[in-house]
């Protein structure tokens, strides 16, 4: 069986992504390729995520197959959530190719996170974060605002020290906060909980099991009552 990348790459056009194949040795320029060029009439797209696997051009249509209802024309266009792509791809046997030093687990757990997001598992309002700095002896705090699926932390923060991020994007979106003495002096955005509490805590986080409602329960109690409902825990 051929070994080779599968890849998908965002578009300009929100919620339009590209699923696509190359040989391992060509995938650098076909990404410079398809980014300097773009692909059928759409002219900028952006590598997201590229897994190298066993198979490649089945496992391709595979995926194609699978997305079949969102695929534009005969394209290699997908009107979908490129989380759900990337949700898919991680399952996979193979090695990341792309981003270099992420961990298939990781891409699928945050993969996962982002769409239960956006789905509104977590509803609306106010969340905090409180952790006990053992360095210092104090508390890292922080506040999230989730609205229409969208996650804002704000400003003021208090940060902890970096010590072990292992996401390579999560490491630089930390390093490009504005921060002063451990004080988070812009509000960001994040795509899910626990990226959100890594940034805020300096370690990898779990942060369905960190930040808080109003009436003190961690978020998690939300993705069980998801489950509840759904069916998909047995009484």
């Amino acid at each position: 069986m051929a070994k080779g990348v599968i890849y998908v790459m965002n578009t300009c056009v929100d919620g339009l992504v590209k699923i696509g194949k190359t040989r391992t040795d060509r995938f650098e320029n076909r990404m410079a390729f398809l980014e300097k060029n773009g692909y059928r009439r759409i002219g900028v797209l952006t590598r997201t995520f590229a897994i190298e696997v066993e198979d490649y051009s089945e496992k391709e249509k595979l995926i194609h197959e699978i997305f079949s209802k969102s695929r534009v024309g005969d394209t290699e266009l997908f009107s979908i959530d490129v989380n759900l792509v990337m949700q898919l791809m991680a399952s996979m046997d193979g090695r990341i190719i792309y981003p270099e030093e992420e961990n298939k687990i990781q891409i699928f757990e945050q993969a996962t996170e982002v769409i239960q997001s956006r789905q509104g598992v977590i509803p609306d309002g106010i969340y905090k974060l409180k952790v006990k700095n053992t360095k210092t002896k104090g508390y890292l705090t922080a506040e999230m605002q989730m609205k229409a699926g969208v996650i804002t932390v704000k400003k003021g923060a208090k940060l902890g020290d970096v010590t072990t991020i292992s996401s390579k994007a999560l490491r630089k979106k930390r390093e490009d906060l504005r921060i002063e003495n451990n004080t988070l002096m812009e509000d960001f955005e994040c795509e899910a909980p626990s990226p959100a509490a890594t940034i805020i805590l300096g370690h990898n986080t779990n942060g369905w099991q960190v930040w808080k409602n109003v009436n003190g329960e961690v978020i998690d109690v939300y993705r069980k009552q998801e489950a509840e409902e759904s069916g998909e825990i047995e009484e």
